[in-house]
């Protein structure tokens, strides 16, 4: 279950993703947003410098999450692996605005602009992947490649656990999909070896 409280913060952000579907981002003022919240506009600029911080918080954890979760992953693992660790320790984050997630995904799609901050972001997200494996004794440029495709399969794995109906947990879908990148680089022969098992055992499963 959520640990979201419907705080005047979180009253907040509902009313907000509430009016930027109905009536679009830039048609949504400061004062609606706060009336149907039910607090001053005061209020709300107390909890955000303007409309876009609901929808990206200048007080996000995740940046320090992913470092401090790659400074502490095992040596030996692959850098990959260490991405994939990251991410899904920082997914609880994530998860805790999970009714809200759908809200906030669409507001994007229908911004160009704010498709635009999106992708800041997750560039932001990388350059501290980045950062952190370099710390770890890693090339630059091999620690610049790793972070950018764990990244961009994080953003597949993201979209997947907001549309999907069955809330399947975001660690899950990001392992899914990582696990998914590391077999699109694998050697030909492992695919076929990889292909040549999976038949048998779904008829061993049936």
């Amino acid at each position: 279950m959520s640990r979201w409280k419907p705080d005047a913060r979180g009253r907040l952000e509902k009313a907000a993703l509430e009016l930027y579907n109905r009536q679009g981002f830039d048609a949504t003022t400061v004062a609606e947003i706060a009336t149907r919240a039910g607090v001053t506009e005061r209020t709300f600029y107390r909890h955000f410098a303007d409309k876009r911080e609901v929808l990206f918080p200048a007080d996000n954890p995740l940046p320090d999450i992913l470092a401090g979760a790659t400074a502490a992953a095992p040596l030996p693992l692959p850098p990959l692996e260490v991405i994939t660790r990251a991410l899904t320790e920082a997914a609880p984050v994530l998860e805790e605005r999970a009714d809200l997630a759908p809200q906030r995904q669409a507001v994007i799609a229908a911004n160009p602009e704010l498709q635009e901050r999106e992708l800041a972001k997750l560039s932001a997200l990388a350059s501290t992947l980045a950062q952190a494996l370099r710390d770890r004794g890693l090339e630059t440029t091999t620690a610049a490649l790793a972070a950018e495709i764990g990244i961009a399969a994080f953003k597949v794995a993201y979209e997947r656990w907001v549309n999907d109906p069955d809330r399947h947990p975001l660690a899950q879908r990001i392992r899914e999909t990582q696990d998914t990148t590391s077999h699109l680089i694998a050697s030909p022969e492992h695919l076929a070896a990889t292909d040549s098992v999976n038949p048998t055992d779904q008829e061993g499963a049936a």
